[in-house]
């Protein structure tokens, strides 16, 4: 993740670092799954989005504050922490390809100070003068080319590192990229590691061009990037100008004088004609790496891509070897983020959001303004201490700082600009959403939350979501808009009818021919009002009382009970509030628009002078794509069925080892909090959280409700199949040719067994296949029993017996 900002994070971030001595076992549990969970939503957003939910200095401070907390308590180590993955999911419509070798990401530093402990680290573990492979960091999209005798045959994105998705085709149409190595003498297989990224100037003659045609521009050149790479349609991946320059080899066979530095690969790599950066130098000291940093960070916009930091490498690939890696990043490289850059803008107001779990945040209004390559309107204020702390009013000048990121970070206000017309926050008392009172959960929490769960608007939003998530239902077409439209239509009709008090427009659609007669009708093009036949016919409000204004409605799906019942027709008049932007931006005016059906079709016929209606609404190939989707989601299985559910700390890791050992959704109500602990792979704050759950009667009936409507409940991958692993812990570490990742842990949990993700004394075994790393050293050294996928398959059918 792009993470350039320094570390910040909000008041109750800050009390619970300072405090950390203090709290108890059962607290530090707690808090790492509360980290992992925020940290995991950040990612998804930014991997698999290509948007991000959290500024990048709090999520590197939270990230900084879970790793500090995993080495203090490393009972509730987990291999599927964010601080030992790489990346994200496999987004759906690309085919899952493996990467031959780990793609893995870089460890930070922050300052120089941290960039001179990691070179004597470095030194004291493999003894010598290092040279320094120093270079740009680019803002891209990590990417894999692999060529075999010569020939480009894939193109894979990072994915969880493991795993990425085949983007061959849109690769292929990359302008920089050879199709055929330029050399007579090409390895066998060569997997190319490097970095899609958007030029500056393409990107911004791109949005030049969008705004001719009316068009929404894009936020910046990173998440245009990669969103281009993911078209299904490659021929829009070749109509933008994207780049790459490739920095690295993950693997290679038959390759004729390979180098012995990372320089000299470069130099290989460019002769073959593959685009290296020209910005990297070989340096012989780290005060010549500290005099790069800052040369490159008194030029960082001049650059022809954007930039989030240096990369520094060992050189010498006997060095490199010597150093080796963790299961996240090698020990031989390192990235130096610069510090933010900072604006001042106009704060217009400060309102509240609600989150999926009741959390009532704060967020800054602002005149939007350009910064690091894209302009916001919008930034998280955290909580009301935040905002005291910082000490900013409504009306204020403020300090706006932000690095690469979507969502900027307020520092605080400029005193000196203020004119007595400013006025402080004031936490609301009641809910934007559902009106209820909001609350602090317990005596001294810096976060108030709503408490009604069940049927607060916004909760209830984000819960389905959640369940349309990829680590849940994985639902297709039911992503955060779709949620919104289902659960609360409404969301912004106060933000649209307060722009039509202060003098914009709301457009309606025309449903009738009595529509056209209207002195409000007009047609609209572009989101302008024009005398144009061919544009859109529309009404035009102006007035706030205008009884044409649709009522306050509801959301067809209150509390989630519903999900799996609802029907095409159910949806046929779910309206929502869209803002109309105009070159680019916002115009102030807003539009009503038709969710899930296709909007009536009108025509205009010359001849009659009048129009008729041509097609009438019809059911959105979306919405079709949705209901299949939430049908084929009733028989996912019970361990997604769990993360679904929204129980507080229960993700895919702790659902699986639940859904294995319990086979149902029953027998998990049933358990005690005890019970539930001894379950492997889950402990005493997740079982707590798993009986809270179910002790709720609303969550009750929103659990039978789901079985009425056919939602499989019980473990029907796990049934029958004998435990033959009990109290064993076994690794894997390597490709298998019959189990992906996935399937050998899945294998192991179905059999009562522990998937560990590292070696330790108190592992039984470690299953080896090809390309393992260094686990398998590590086995050797303990002398844990190594087994090759035969005797893996043997002792999942057979227990130890059959090893015998």
């Amino acid at each position: 993740m792009s993470t350039e900002q320094t570390p910040s994070t909000n008041a109750s971030d800050i009390a619970a670092s300072a405090d950390r001595a203090e709290i108890t076992t059962l607290e530090a549990e707690g808090r790492i799954l509360d980290l992992r969970e925020r940290l995991a939503a950040a990612r998804v957003e930014y991997y698999e989005n290509d948007a991000s939910i959290m500024a990048d200095g709090e999520y590197d401070a939270l990230e900084r504050e879970l790793k500090d907390l995993e080495e203090e308590y490393p009972e509730f180590a987990s291999e599927e922490s964010p601080t030992q993955t790489v990346g994200g999911a496999v987004a759906q419509g690309f085919a899952s390809v493996p990467h031959i070798e780990r793609m893995m990401s870089l460890d930070n530093a922050f300052s120089l100070d941290e960039i001179h402990e990691w070179a004597k680290r470095c030194e004291h573990e493999a003894p010598g003068a290092p040279q320094f492979l120093t270079e740009l960091k680019i803002d891209g999209l990590a990417i894999s080319l692999v060529y075999e005798n010569g020939a480009l045959v894939r193109g894979v994105t990072r994915g969880d590192g493991r795993v990425g998705e085949d983007v061959t085709a849109n690769v292929k149409t990359i302008r920089n990229v050879p199709h055929t190595l330029t050399t007579d003498t090409p390895p066998a297989l060569l997997e190319v590691r490097g970095e899609v990224f958007f030029p500056i100037d393409e990107f911004e003659k791109l949005n030049e061009e969008r705004r001719e045609a009316g068009l929404r521009e894009f936020a910046n050149p990173r998440n245009t990037a990669a969103g281009s790479l993911r078209q299904k349609d490659s021929s829009i991946t070749a109509s933008r100008a994207l780049e790459v320059y490739v920095h690295g080899i993950g693997a290679h066979e038959g390759a004729v004088g390979y180098p012995e530095s990372q320089s000299e690969v470069y130099e290989m790599l460019a002769s073959w004609g593959l685009p290296t950066s020209p910005h990297f130098e070989v340096l012989d000291s780290l005060e010549q790496v500290t005099q790069y940093i800052e040369r490159a960070g008194e030029k960082r916009h001049d650059f022809e891509h954007d930039i989030d930091g240096i990369v520094i490498k060992i050189n010498d690939f006997a060095h490199q070897r010597a150093l080796g890696a963790t299961s996240r990043a090698p020990r031989w490289a390192i990235a130096y983020k610069y510090p933010p850059e900072e604006v001042t803008t106009k704060l217009l107001d400060i309102q509240v959001d609600v989150g999926r779990t009741g959390r009532v945040t704060p967020f800054g209004v602002m005149e939007p303004v350009k910064v690091a390559g894209s302009t916001v309107a919008r930034a998280t204020l955290h909580n009301q201490f935040d905002v005291e702390r910082k000490g900013v009013l409504i009306g204020d000048t403020i300090i706006l700082r932000k690095a690469g990121d979507v969502i900027p970070e307020i520092l605080g206000p400029v005193e000196k600009l203020r004119d007595g017309s400013e006025k402080p926050f004031v936490m609301p008392k009641n809910c934007p959403s559902c009106g209820a009172e909001i609350r602090p959960e317990k005596e001294g929490d810096k976060d108030w939350r709503c408490p009604n769960q069940k049927d607060c608007p916004s909760q209830v939003t984000g819960r389905i979501a959640h369940a349309a998530s990829r680590g849940a239902f994985d639902i297709e077409a039911l992503g955060d808009e779709s949620a919104i439209a289902l659960t609360d239509p409404d969301k912004r009709r106060a933000e649209a009818l307060a722009s039509l008090k202060a003098g914009h427009a709301l457009y309606l659609p025309v449903l009738t021919e009595d529509d056209f007669a209207s002195d409000a009708f007009v047609t609209l093009k572009n989101g302008v009002a024009t005398d144009d036949i061919d544009g859109v016919p529309v009404l035009r409000i102006t007035d706030p009382e205008d009884p044409r204004i649709p009522a306050p409605s509801e959301g067809v799906v209150r509390t989630g009970e519903n999900l799996f019942e609802i029907t095409p027709e159910d949806l046929r008049e779910v309206t929502v509030y869209q803002s109309v932007r105009r070159d680019g931006e916002e115009t102030g005016d807003w539009r009503t628009v038709s969710a899930f059906w296709n909007r009536p079709q009108w025509r205009y016929y010359k001849s009659k002078k009048s129009w008729s209606l041509v097609k009438p609404a019809t059911v959105g190939k979306t919405t079709e794509v949705l209901m299949s989707e939430l049908d084929k989601a009733k028989s996912a299985g019970l361990w997604r069925v769990l993360v679904a559910l929204s129980i507080r700390h229960v993700g895919p890791t702790a659902a699986r080892a639940l859904a294995t050992a319990w086979g149902s959704i029953d027998q998990i109500a049933n358990a005690s909090v005890e019970e539930l602990s001894e379950t492997d792979g889950v402990g005493e704050t997740i079982a707590k959280s798993v009986k809270a759950f179910f002790e709720e009667e609303w969550r009750r009936e929103l659990v039978e409700a789901w079985k009425r409507s056919g939602v499989v409940m019980v473990d029907e991958s796990a049934s029958g199949i004998e435990k033959t692993l009990e109290g064993l812990t076994i690794v894997v570490t390597g490709s298998l040719e019959g189990f992906t990742r996935d399937g050998a842990k899945e294998a192991i949990l179905q059999r009562g067994g522990k998937a560990s993700g590292s070696v330790s004394k108190k592992t039984n075994y470690v299953v080896v296949g090809a390309n393992a790393g260094s686990k398998a050293a590590k086995a050797e050294e303990l002398g844990i029993t190594i087994l090759d996928e035969e005797g893996f398959t043997s002792l999942l059918e057979g227990g130890e017996n059959a090893l015998a």
